[in-house]
């Protein structure tokens, strides 16, 4: 486990081309992520959004900035308010702007300004299937993703949904960053493993920030 070795300084781990780990980068921001994510749950509760096939997704949602990520019956697209209830998202939190910002400009990537924060919320047992991320209009922005909690196998496959996948442990403070040729790889996270992280308890956050309109 790389949290054995907290006391080291963030790092970047190359995943493939135009895709990075920022490892441990957002580790001293965790506790105003946290409390933001608490504001913003406030706000707009988590809730568990129903696919375009009919089945429960396991993982718990909510989202902040201009637009957010919406899903039912109608299919996957991004809309200024909450379509069940018709609230507009709250506001991104400025940290979590300029965090996204700067991790996209570290890895390559200038002129990223989000407009869109998916919040994850992942309990034990819930995971996230392969997917591309291609709702948004401009797929030459990058994907910004900030793991919170408790650890998580990350999968990056390649372009079609039966390639070869990489299997990849995130921590607390990991973000993951990919956009150029690597923009539309199929990736996941394999079922959450029980345990209690000391910052977030028992379960695991993940801030996906992009570019949607």
């Amino acid at each position: 486990m790389l949290d054995l070795f907290s006391d080291e300084a963030p790092w970047q781990e190359p995943l493939a081309e135009g895709a990075v780990i920022l490892r441990r980068r957002a580790r001293d921001d965790a506790p105003a992520l946290l409390a933001a994510i608490e504001t913003v749950a406030a706000q707009h509760p988590f809730t568990h959004r129903i696919t375009p096939g009919g089945y429960r997704m396991s993982v718990a949602m909510t989202n902040c900035g201009d637009v957010g990520w919406f899903s039912d019956a109608r299919g996957y697209r991004y809309s200024e308010q909450d379509v069940s209830n018709g609230q507009r998202w709250p506001a991104m939190p400025p940290l979590f702007r300029q965090l996204a910002q700067q991790c996209a400009q570290e890895a390559g990537f200038s002129h990223f300004t989000p407009d869109a924060c998916l919040i994850n919320r992942y309990t034990p047992g819930a995971k996230m299937s392969l997917h591309q991320d291609k709702d948004e209009r401009d797929l030459r922005q990058p994907i910004v993703s900030v793991s919170l909690g408790l650890p998580a196998i990350f999968q990056f496959g390649g372009f079609a949904r039966g390639d070869a996948t990489r299997r990849v442990l995130l921590e607390h403070g990991d973000i993951v960053v990919w956009g150029g040729p690597s923009r539309l790889r199929y990736h996941g996270i394999l079922p959450l493993k029980p345990g209690v992280h000391p910052a977030a308890g028992a379960v695991r956050y993940n801030l996906t920030f992009r570019r949607a309109n």
